[in-house]
């Protein structure tokens, strides 16, 4: 073997006993495709041969190939130590969840601000709006400036006035309404015939209704 592959050969054997927990070739490739440079049936030989000269150990499961470290180089742990791990793992998933969670907010808050104005943008929107801003002020300066305003007393004196109208127009509408029903009860034609005959045009005919008051 070249000197790569040999020291490949020493870094998946560290990898697998740093590690301690069942691979795979395909994970050990992919896992170490970067540090050891090895392709892939470079790793499939290097695994084989560490398990052929004892140094790992191999697991058939049907058609696929299961690597893991030799338990046997690592000192017997006390059920008090597994204890003690065992808190501890607790203690870093606990960690890790909150860290998790934290990643969140940020991206959260990160989502917000890429989707928020540069601050190129909003100082042109902030001079657009200033711009409208002075616009709408002229215009009420000049409202403010006429001397054509309605008083209050102008106004309801043509609200009185409008009244009246309705009022009157309603009148005169029913007063009409009334007429052509006593006549059309004598008359042979139709209520249509009669009013284009005596040429009466109706609210309906112009499409405007009495309005309310």
């Amino acid at each position: 073997m070249s000197k790569k592959d040999n020291a490949g050969v020493a870094q998946i054997l560290a990898y697998l006993n740093e590690k301690n927990r069942p691979y795979s070739a395909q994970d050990v490739f992919t896992n170490l495709q970067k540090q050891c440079g090895l392709g892939k049936t470079a790793v499939v030989k290097a695994m084989e041969q560490l398990a052929q000269e004892g140094k790992i150990k191999e697991k058939v499961y049907g058609k696929q190939k299961i690597y893991f470290a030799d338990q046997s180089q690592f000192a017997d742990v006390s059920d008090a130590e597994l204890k003690t791990m065992d808190a501890r793992v607790a203690e870093l998933s606990a960690e890790v969840q909150t860290i998790s969670q934290s990643c969140r907010q940020l991206e959260t808050e990160l989502k917000e601000l890429n989707s928020s104005l540069t601050t190129a943008e909003m100082k042109a929107q902030i001079q657009e709006l200033q711009a409208e801003c002075s616009g709408y002020r002229g215009r009420l300066d000049k409202i403010k400036s006429a001397t054509n305003h309605v008083t209050p007393e102008e106004k309801q004196k043509v609200y009185k006035e409008r009244e009246t109208y309705v009022k009157e127009w309603r009148k005169r509408k029913r007063m009409v309404t009334d007429m052509v029903g006593a006549i059309l009860e004598g008359y042979p034609k139709s209520k249509k015939q009669f009013l284009e005959e005596a040429g009466i045009e109706t609210d309906e005919d112009h499409k405007v209704t009495v309005p309310n008051i």
